[in-house]
């Protein structure tokens, strides 16, 4: 899997991309992640990106011609002609479809990701129409740009990819989501200005007695 981001700002997210597991499954390419910048599109000696939006109003607009550009010549082409390279383009928008599991499994399936990461006003509504094949929202709140929502996507679809996690039953989506607990099996709480309070692991997880175990976490 690739991802392809376009950004004013490549250098954003690359701290969150290089550790953890994301940065292991790029040692291991199982995923490739890189970061274009917009800047480098442009045609005229100041590498403009943006312009004033037709009909007034504050801000300015990411430029259509520009992204079609990127997106163009980011775009796999297979080496062997034969094949074909499945490969989806996503704007961030906040009228985009919500974002989910659903979602991510979905896109997991695909080649190549190219994420258009709008700023400022916004991108030219030619790009929602006729370059990107949709538009995602990661909720219903603003950010300062779509960088923050294409690193929550490329973490949230990797997790998909086999290997990436490890082990493919790790997926929440999998095993649940339920509470966990780990040693020591009490401690105490200190609350300033209150008596100390001792908070111990449920019996049923020292039980040793699985069907009990997998029971209790079904339930929570």
């Amino acid at each position: 899997m690739r991802f392809d981001i376009i950004t004013i700002f490549p250098k954003i997210l690359d701290s969150y991309f290089n550790e953890s597991i994301l940065k292991r499954a790029q040692i291991k390419k199982l995923i490739s992640i890189k970061a274009h910048n917009l800047r480098d599109f442009t045609l005229d000696k100041h590498h403009k990106v943006d312009d004033t939006p037709y009909g007034g109003g504050p801000g300015m607009v990411l430029k259509a011609d520009v992204i079609d550009r990127a997106v163009n010549k980011i775009i796999r082409q297979p080496a062997n002609k034969k094949k074909k390279i499945k490969s989806r383009t996503i704007l961030f928008s906040l009228r985009g479809k919500k974002f989910d599991s659903v979602a991510a499994k979905r896109l997991s399936k695909y080649d190549q990701l190219i994420l258009i990461c709008g700023r400022y006003e916004g991108v030219d509504e030619r790009v929602a129409e006729y370059i990107a094949d949709e538009e995602i929202s990661i909720g219903d709140f603003v950010l300062s740009g779509g960088e923050l929502a294409a690193g929550v996507l490329v973490d949230a679809v990797s997790r998909f990819i086999p290997g990436v996690l490890g082990k493919f039953e790790s997926l929440e989506e999998i095993k649940g989501s339920y509470k966990v607990y780990t040693k020591p099996e009490v401690f105490k709480l200190n609350v300033k200005g209150q008596k100390s309070k001792a908070l111990a692991v449920p019996k049923v997880l020292l039980s040793g007695d699985h069907k009990k175990i997998d029971e209790w976490r079904q339930n929570k």
